[in-house]
């Protein structure tokens, strides 16, 4: 009679989605600049998007705050209504939209956890979503965990990485039920315009799609540059289920609260996607994201940290003009990214991102890794030190040049 350990008898019960899933490439460059420095070596991180700015202090305290005033036990699951009444304040003020803080705003565990809710509120067995490429993996890999085909649309660096509409045409289908939007975008930098978002919504209404708009970045714009959201453009509100959270403006990533605002039918649903996930997010987090909304110095602390994203974006331009071989980078207008075209050197992205780091101890994430047209790019973080940035730009320059 054959004779099973208890580790053999289970090794093949595992989420087959998940093992399909690769491991987030930033996390595993992560991984191994922590272990490169814990040898002693000088590595150069640039691949992970985490401001270097502190949390504003007025948030900090408003959180302490609450802790010892009692926030600390279970609240609505929805969030706190003077939270949702601050963010529908704000959709209105900023976004140009207006939502029922009632019955249209969820407050989510970070955006992350936002986009799952917004997709259980919507997906059904066999459904389609349509994500540009490249894009940050995270929408992909989410999307196909919770069992949706997800078909990837091509765009061209020429575009600015923005898919024409022809090629939203080519991949939409009968079983397509939304697309995915990200400006300012990561990885590229780039921020649609008005004219293009008005185009994608008279494509999602002849295809009868929502639209899951991903604005984190939102505050983050160069050159006077104003956001435009897409559910404030005709015909869209009612689509569009807009993703946020708190992380890339108030340097809170760690904090993990974001919100989802959306029609009330799909509220709803996702709300039973947060019950069941989270049940609520931390009441002294969300006392904090409500200063932060709220209280003048944090707002001023959000728009220092956004002249400085500016800052370091020109200073990084001026360092790659030196740059030989034709390296540049499409200049970024918003978000904090570069995304370094390399495609001169001819060699495909992840060669040339471990290179550059067991070589010249830089860390940057390889454009593969958002999709195949990110292939010959690599994405660095300017939300690093003005050092840092400076250091690693010039320790690249030097290696191509060798």
């Amino acid at each position: 009679m054959a004779c099973w350990s208890r580790e053999a008898r289970y090794l093949v019960r595992v989420n087959q989605r998940l093992q399909s899933l690769p491991q987030s490439a930033t996390v595993a460059l992560a991984d191994k600049v922590r272990r490169l420095s814990a040898e002693g070596k000088n590595v150069i991180a640039l691949q992970t998007g985490d401001p270097d700015f502190k949390t504003p202090s007025p948030i900090v305290e408003a959180a302490c705050r609450a802790m010892q005033e009692g926030w600390t036990h279970y609240v609505a699951s929805r969030g706190l209504p003077e939270l949702r009444e601050a963010i529908a304040q704000k959709l209105g003020t900023y976004n140009q939209v207006e939502y029922d803080p009632a019955s249209e705003i969820l407050v989510t565990h970070g955006a992350v956890h936002a986009y799952y809710c917004a997709l259980q509120g919507i997906l059904n067995p066999g459904d389609e979503i349509l994500i540009p490429d490249p894009n940050w993996m995270t929408h992909v890999n989410i999307a196909s965990m919770l069992g949706a085909a997800v078909k990837r649309v091509r765009s061209r660096a020429e575009d600015g990485f923005w898919p024409r509409i022809s090629d939203w045409e080519s991949a939409a289908s009968p079983k397509t039920v939304a697309l995915l939007l990200n400006s300012p975008n990561n990885p590229t930098g780039s921020v649609a315009s008005e004219e293009y978002l008005a185009a994608l919504v008279q494509f999602a209404l002849r295809h009868n799609l929502y639209i899951i708009s991903d604005e984190v970045y939102e505050a983050i714009l160069f050159d006077r540059r104003r956001h435009v959201s897409v559910a404030s453009l005709p015909d869209a509100r009612d689509r569009t289920l807009l993703v946020n959270s708190f992380s890339k403006t108030y340097a809170m990533t760690g904090w993990r609260i974001g919100y989802l605002a959306a029609p009330a039918r799909v509220i709803d649903q996702a709300l039973k996607a947060g019950q069941n996930s989270i049940t609520n997010v931390a009441p002294f987090v969300q006392k904090a994201a409500l200063c932060a909304l709220t209280d003048k110095d944090a707002s001023e602390a959000s728009r220092e940290m956004g002249r400085r994203y500016e800052l370091r974006r020109d200073l990084a331009l001026r360092l790659l003009d030196s740059a030989p071989g034709g390296t540049s980078a499409i200049c970024p207008q918003g978000a904090f990214y570069l995304f370094l075209d390399m495609r001169s050197l001819g060699q495909p992205s992840v060669t040339l991102a471990n290179r550059l780091l067991d070589e010249a101890l830089v860390s940057m994430v390889p454009g593969v890794a958002y999709g195949r047209c990110g292939e010959g790019f690599l994405r660095m973080t300017i939300a690093v030190s003005e050092h840092e940035i400076e250091t690693g730009l010039k320790r690249l320059i030097d290696w191509i040049m060798r």
